[in-house]
């Protein structure tokens, strides 16, 4: 059987993990860093088109992970093929440190047209979701000359040791790597569902027992506001549990960075480029965030991240930030 585009139900042909699955596994226990946190079903793919994933023993699965929100156009789309291929018989890699090529500048003004922010931008490329959110905060770092940051619980921002000062999903992503490199401290997100505040009955009352936990404990506290480089946050907290942010969070969180020059970096690594039924979650609470980081979704499996910014922030000097 040829599977297509059009398969409408999954097809199990041997035991799970099959024959060849296992072995791999195997193979891959042996010579593959274990630190991957791979789930209990162990899948060892080897096609995939449209929704459907099929393992290397001819097993087909509906798939709902999506590379966790990677393959936005699904596995193999004939547009993204047809891209790719004519690409790589003309140009494989060109070093963008220093030379030139024109879908830089042409992807950073499709950018500059979409993305929320309400000013001229200008972006900077790299290759994943974390490399993005090291560039937003040395760039807010850079551009306030400020050092400290907050994040949310239930967050995350990557693994590298820049982004997992702000992650704060799970402890195995912390464990055994003594103390964080920046300056951040974490606040509730507001889940009305899950919240650590009494007070909280609704989504309204969530983002308001977040805003004064920030306004009066935080920079009365520990965090004086002239000292804050950045809050970082996601539309959707996503690894957190798809908890979509109160109508109103993200402007008490603009109306609180305007007052004290802090820089808002949104970070759309996972929900953007579609992921909930607008170009950006960010686009559903009508604000303009200063700084935000894409990925994922916009290479549509293609290694890219992405930092956008206003290009007034944007201002750093030549050789303050690259990546090959």
């Amino acid at each position: 059987m040829t599977p297509t585009f059009e398969l409408q139900k999954p097809i199990i042909k041997t035991e799970l993990p099959g024959p060849k699955a296992q072995e791999i596994i195997a193979a891959d226990a042996q010579y593959v860093t274990p630190s991957y946190p791979r789930p209990d079903y162990k899948l060892v793919a080897e096609k995939g088109y449209g929704v459907w994933i099929e393992d290397v023993d001819g097993n087909i699965f509906l798939d709902c992970n999506a590379g966790v929100a990677v393959c936005s156009t699904g596995h193999c789309h004939p547009e993204i093929v047809k891209a790719i291929t004519e690409q790589t018989e003309t140009l494989i890699h060109m070093c963008g440190t220093d030379y030139y090529y024109r879908h830089m500048p042409a992807l950073g003004k499709k950018l500059d047209e979409i993305v929320p922010i309400k000013a001229p931008t200008k972006t900077h490329f790299a290759n994943s979701g974390a490399e993005a959110i090291e560039t937003a905060l040395k760039l807010a770092m850079y551009h306030t000359r400020r050092q400290k940051f907050i994040s949310f619980f239930g967050s995350f921002h990557g693994r590298t040791l820049g982004a997992l000062s702000l992650t704060s999903s799970k402890k195995a992503q912390r464990s055994g790597f003594m103390r964080q490199a920046l300056d951040v401290v974490h606040v509730p997100y507001p889940n009305h569902i899950r919240s650590p505040f009494k007070e909280v009955t609704d989504p309204e009352s969530a983002s308001k027992a977040t805003i004064d936990w920030i306004e009066n404990r935080l920079f009365n506290t520990t965090t004086p506001p002239e000292e804050v480089a950045g809050i970082v946050v996601e539309a959707v907290q996503g690894e957190g549990g798809y908890i979509p942010a109160p109508p109103n969070f993200l402007k008490e969180l603009r109306r609180i960075c305007d007052r004290h020059g802090i820089m808002l970096i949104v970070d759309e690594v996972q929900s953007g480029m579609g992921r909930t039924g607008k170009m950006f979650a960010t686009d559903y609470y009508g604000v303009a965030p200063d700084i935000m980081c894409l990925a994922k979704g916009i290479g549509s499996g293609l290694p890219i991240g992405v930092c956008v910014a206003r290009a007034d922030i944007m201002d750093w000097h030549k050789g303050a930030h690259a990546s090959t």
